[in-house]
């Protein structure tokens, strides 16, 4: 089971960090193309400001799964260091519990926020509504819910392991 979970956790991991190396891609090509119609045809795309933002959104709530799956995001090197190894388990769990309570804050809120951004436009760009803004939010806290649980199975403290 513990395997089973681990090979849908390194699979969906993936996928978040592709989207999230997607977005940047998107925001880098975008980014290149404002400073083209900006600075040498002198025509500003103003869409291109927003979809570099939202690219971006994107970006940042597809990489965090990527950063729990590695033991990144919550830092308690120095309290991990200082405890006893048996205590060193208990402390994994009060982590992991503590950042799933988080994310599901963020799960439920951000859902109710995209819910509530169909109606809303974004300025600038008046075609796409909110709702695929604060989409972000929810899919990336799922994404995040299986980097959690697979950190709590199967622990990767690279940061510890290299810090001087």
């Amino acid at each position: 089971m513990k395997e089973t979970f681990l090979r849908i956790e390194h699979f969906t991991s993936g996928l978040a960090m592709a989207g999230a190396c997607a977005m940047l891609v998107v925001a880098s090509v975008l980014g290149m193309f404002q400073i083209v119609t900006r600075f040498i045809l002198e025509q500003p795309a103003e869409w291109s400001e927003i979809l570099i933002r939202l690219s971006l959104i994107w970006m940042v709530f597809l990489g965090i799964p990527a950063a729990f799956r590695h033991g990144a995001m919550v830092s308690v090197d120095v309290l991990y260091r200082s405890v006893p190894p048996r205590a060193r388990r208990a402390l994994d769990w009060a982590v992991a519990i503590a950042a799933l309570i988080l994310i599901a804050v963020i799960l439920w809120w951000g859902w109710d926020y995209a819910v509530r951004g169909k109606v809303q436009s974004m300025a600038g760009l008046e075609s796409i509504s909110m709702f695929w803004g604060y989409l972000a939010l929810p899919v990336g806290a799922v994404f995040c819910i299986f980097g959690i649980i697979g950190n709590l199975l199967d622990p990767k403290r690279e940061e510890l392991e290299t810090a001087q």
